[in-house]
């Protein structure tokens, strides 16, 4: 793979020797159900640059899943988080409470959707602000069902995998699952039926989510609707707004919560802060996580003050629950996208990767569909000879982008959509290089794919 290369450099090799004896031991000690979608061993990163043990130097285009929008290691985190340890790492809230706990409450209360009275509790994970949502809504309701979508991801406990769509490798026999979960129909734009506009489609979608309150559960037995305005590991599939507003207008009928899962989409991942904005909703309650502290482990559900006030003292919480650590190296990362207008430059970011796959859509057959909101952006891949999901493709695809020094990775149901992620800090150059490594393992891919096919 010939390039020009500035800021990619894998001469070491992928993985270099020194990476290589350490997934060894990754192999002898750590469980096999732990993942790794690239076979690197980290030693450094900033920005939207990788470096690992063997001195190797990759562009990021998965953030960790999404959870570096203000980039690797930004120097106000780095020192927020130096100047807390050295004063406070942990006293437990419940125990002993401090200020930065009590702002970044009030910060998210102030730019999360919604002109009511918010509080937000602050957790840990992704998962267990979607688990706290959860134990608060049935509190204030008195209600115990819950309404997730096809292709939902809402995380790995007992609970996010019952909300779940998506059976391997996240359900795989891992059942029986939680009860009172029910799975209601999302609208997916590429495969509507043919012949049908998007109009007539979301028409569709949404007497589809009214009939299965009539024939899966009544209304009256749901505490809560729970949906990613965009979903993650579903495939970065995009609703049309008209279904999101409605199913939203419905739970307003029936005195059902609207739960908005922006773990993966917040903090200016889809060019606004919640992407909830951008469907002009304002949730009753809203689970974050990822990208709200740069990689220090913290989430929060956020939501109206009577309902997070339905549970009594010592019903919701946790031990490590809105650290310190956590808590100032949030208000930084906010500050951060503020002051850098990160949600404009998510646009732009998510504007030149879908221009350069539309000209790349002429030249391929495969790139079945270019979507996303912001920089939240998926290309679906398929088989152009039966349009069936093209999982190889795009498994291959991502290893021979990794072995040339950028990280990508893949989503949806088939596994047949590469998704990016990259940090919202990247520079054009970054991207632009990156983007080209992506051209040049496509063609490298598909001709190898049509020499096999010979």
């Amino acid at each position: 793979m010939s390039l020009n290369r500035k800021f990619v450099n894998v001469s070491a090799g992928v993985p270099g020797q020194k990476g290589a004896e350490i997934i060894e031991q990754r192999k002898q000690y750590v469980p096999n159900g732990v993942g790794n979608n690239t076979p690197i061993v980290v030693e450094k990163a900033h920005g939207a640059i990788v470096e690992d043990v063997d001195g190797n130097l990759y562009l990021d285009f998965a953030g960790a899943i999404g959870t570096l929008n203000a980039g690797h290691t930004p120097a106000e985190v780095v020192n927020a988080i130096k100047n807390q340890a050295e004063n406070l790492i942990h006293s437990c809230f419940h125990v002993g409470m401090y200020e930065s706990y009590i702002e970044l409450a009030k910060k998210l209360t102030e730019i999360t959707p919604g002109d009511f009275n918010k509080k937000t509790i602050l957790l840990n994970s992704g998962a267990e602000a979607v688990e706290n949502a959860v134990k608060i809504a049935r509190k204030f309701t008195g209600r115990s069902g819950i309404v997730s979508f096809s292709r939902a991801f809402h995380g790995r406990t007992l609970l996010g995998m019952s909300l779940t769509s998506k059976v391997k490798p996240y359900k795989y026999k891992m059942g029986p699952f939680a009860p009172a979960t029910y799975k209601a129909q999302f609208p997916y734009l590429t495969n509507k039926p043919e012949g049908l506009s998007v109009e007539e489609y979301t028409d569709f979608c949404i007497n589809q989510f009214k009939d299965f309150l009539l024939t899966e559960v009544s209304p009256e037995e749901i505490a809560a609707v729970i949906m990613e305005p965009v979903q993650g590991e579903g495939g970065f599939n995009v609703p049309p707004k008209r279904f999101v507003q409605e199913i939203f207008s419905v739970c307003k009928q029936h005195g059902i919560l609207f739960i908005a899962d922006e773990v993966q989409t917040g903090f200016g991942r889809t060019g606004s802060f919640f992407a909830s904005s951008q469907f002009e909703i304002e949730p009753d309650l809203i689970t974050m996580s990822k990208s709200l502290a740069a990689g220090v482990p913290i989430s929060a559900v956020t939501g109206r003050a009577e309902i997070m006030d339905a549970p009594n003292p010592g019903e919701i919480g946790g031990t490590y629950g809105g650290s310190p650590l956590g808590c100032v190296a949030a208000l930084e990362v906010i500050k951060k996208i503020e002051e850098e207008n990160l949600c404009d430059r998510a646009n732009e970011i998510g504007e030149k990767i879908k221009d350069y796959f539309k000209e790349l859509q002429t030249e391929y057959n495969c790139i079945f569909d270019i979507r996303g909101l912001g920089a939240m952006v998926g290309i679906e891949f398929v088989d152009p000879r039966d349009n069936q999901p093209a999982k190889d493709l795009v498994a291959a695809l991502t290893k021979t982008c990794y072995e040339n020094g950028l990280i990508i990775l893949s989503a949806g149901v088939h596994s047949n959509i590469i998704r990016f992620l990259s940090p919202l800090v990247i520079s054009d150059e970054e991207l632009e290089e990156g983007l080209d490594i992506i051209k040049c393992a496509l063609e490298k891919v598909v001709s190898e794919l049509v020499t096999e096919v010979k």
